[in-house]
């Protein structure tokens, strides 16, 4: 079982960086260039509720649905520990990997009026690898406690998902790209880190390594 204090820092940390609102910024100034910063705001908000309302739909029901395909924790473990990996590789290059957009859902999204559910919210933000981390991370809950944790920092990761993008909508002009790519690899760094470490248990867990 893992203590609280040990599963509020990784669940949060894993979340954040996954969800990865930071490495977002300079698609959502890109397809929201026509738009003022009051609708900017607006979309981030909405953007970021829809984040919160899937992955916490994820963390109640995730564990049902691998059940009912059959799917082992060892086997999920393993796979969503390789889907992490590679948007981590993705991010150690500075760019955004095609696990949370493709160049036709940015197109895309510069053509629409509105982009806060799609593609901000899916699958932008709340795509397959931010709903695998949440599986992954809800496997883990083994107290009410850690239950609470876990809904909570979906709740501040989306929160900070909005604070980021909000300012991001307010103060366009003094944001430095060569600080984001900064930020970009030292969180995919992480995110590689925390990969790794799921792919491990799997493997522990299913009884390939001793």
């Amino acid at each position: 079982m893992m203590n609280l204090f040990d599963f509020a820092i990784l669940s949060f940390a894993s979340l954040f960086v996954i969800v990865d609102p930071v490495g977002l910024i300079p698609t959502f100034l890109v397809m929201t260039q026509s738009n003022t910063a009051e609708e900017r705001v607006r979309m981030a908000r909405l953007a970021s509720v829809i984040t919160f309302s899937i992955l916490i739909l994820s963390f109640l029901f995730g564990q049902k649905l691998l059940l009912a395909f059959g799917i082992t924790l060892p086997a999920f473990e393993i796979a969503g520990g390789i889907v992490l990996l590679l948007v981590a590789l993705d991010m150690l290059q500075a760019r955004r990997t095609a696990i949370k957009e493709t160049q036709e859902e940015k197109a895309e999204g510069i053509t629409k009026e509105d982009v806060a559910i799609t593609p901000m919210a899916i699958p932008m933000l709340a795509g397959p690898g931010a709903i695998t981390a949440v599986i992954l991370l809800s496997q883990k809950v083994s107290t009410v406690w850690h239950q609470v944790i876990l809904a909570g920092n979906i709740f501040l990761v989306s929160f900070l998902t909005f604070l980021v993008l909000w300012a991001v909508a307010i103060h366009a002009h003094k944001i430095s790209v060569i600080a984001l790519k900064i930020t970009g690899r030292l969180m995919g760094l992480l995110l590689a880190a925390i990969a790794v470490q799921f792919i491990l248990n799997g493997l522990l867990v299913a009884g390939l390594l001793k």
